[in-house]
């Protein structure tokens, strides 16, 4: 992540601020701008947004949404995927799926970019946690690595080719 200012703003400055390319987040009072994503990122980032679409959304379970700005707890940030329930999606007054999600998701997943912070990352990760969310994933493309972090767990790693994350997870 990238810092694109150090001058303390409210998160309700924020929020009037114009979206910026990539995205930036609020986070502890600053803004912090995202990297811009790369093949590796874009590639994972559209096959499970996709795949948990043609899964679930059919059945009304949940609905993954890219890049969606989830403000809540203090902070404004924009998961790589966020999924909510059904029953939790935030709709407008004709029932279509409302501009602003003031909620944390109940499924995040992140998927790490070579010049991204791991540290900054889980932050999010372990906020989100602290407001609600069921479960995070953190990827990490380069090592082949899926971290998946569940409420006051230790985060379970999958590493290993034979490993079945859906399942188990």
């Amino acid at each position: 992540m990238v810092q694109t200012s150090s001058k303390r703003i409210t998160i309700e400055e924020f929020l009037n601020l114009p979206e910026t390319e990539p995205a930036s987040e609020y986070i502890d009072g600053q803004i912090i701008q995202k990297p811009m994503p790369q093949g590796k990122h874009s590639t994972i980032q559209t096959e499970f947004s996709t795949t948990i679409n043609v899964i679930l959304k059919p059945r009304q379970v949940a609905r993954a949404f890219s890049e969606l700005r989830c403000t809540f707890g203090g902070r404004s940030i924009v998961p790589d995927i966020a999924v909510f329930t059904s029953q939790r999606i935030p709709r407008d007054q004709n029932g279509e799926v409302a501009n602003t999600f003031l909620s944390a998701p109940d499924w995040t997943i992140e998927i790490l970019s070579p010049e991204q912070s791991q540290t900054k990352v889980t932050k999010n990760i372990l906020h989100c946690l602290d407001y609600g969310t069921e479960m995070d994933w953190l990827i990490d493309p380069d090592e082949q690595t899926v971290f998946v972090f569940l409420p006051k767990q230790q985060p379970i790693v999958f590493d290993k080719p034979e490993q079945l994350l859906l399942e188990d997870v």
